[in-house]
């Protein structure tokens, strides 16, 4: 088993491509804790998503978004979902690079086979949502390229394969320590 030394990982990626489902996995198999950062946001402001973005729009939900992922940086052995969004801000960076950033990296079209039934998206509640899918990823991909790791992902993809390839990934970033030496006299 790999040795995170209390490490936190950031699990970065568009909407529907598995941070959520990945993270809760990856936490139990680590021993972390898992926190899915809109899931604390609805905790927080006692609003859905939606209703936080139809009421008060996107730049507002950013902020609160920021707010949540400095409080959750404090923290350490946790797993952590993040929104998709949630890589837009630069200061928002100065926090995931405290722990270890992991792309999930889903294809427009699998992205899309997911999400085109989900209504809790507000970024896809606008005529030819697909498109807007697609731009998204586009505008995010360079931004997602900044994480530590990168797993693309299959269709088919079990969750335990996924969690498999982190940890793999893991291991290969997260050096073992050098044995201190002991103080010559």
């Amino acid at each position: 088993m790999v040795n995170l030394k209390g490490v936190n990982l950031y699990l970065i990626g568009m909407m529907g491509c598995g941070k959520s489902t990945t993270g809760r996995a990856l936490a139990q198999q680590l021993g972390y804790r898992f926190v899915d950062t809109d899931d604390l946001i609805v905790q927080l402001t006692g609003k859905a998503i939606t209703d936080i973005f139809a009421e008060s729009g996107e730049a507002h939900f950013r902020q609160i978004e920021s707010q949540v992922l400095s409080e959750v940086a404090a923290h350490t052995k946790l797993v952590v979902a993040t929104g998709g969004g949630i890589v837009l801000a630069q200061k928002n960076w100065s926090f995931l690079q405290h722990g270890l950033v992991i792309w999930l990296d889903v294809a427009a079209e699998q992205l899309w086979q997911r999400l085109q039934a989900d209504q809790s998206r507000p970024l896809l509640q606008k005529p030819n949502p697909q498109k807007v899918l697609e731009e998204l990823l586009t505008q995010r991909r360079p931004l997602y390229r900044q994480a530590d790791i990168h797993i693309l992902l299959k269709s088919d993809q079990s969750v335990e394969s996924v969690c498999q390839a982190v940890v793999q990934e893991i291991t290969k970033v997260i050096r073992p320590e050098a044995t201190p030496q002991s103080p010559q006299d």
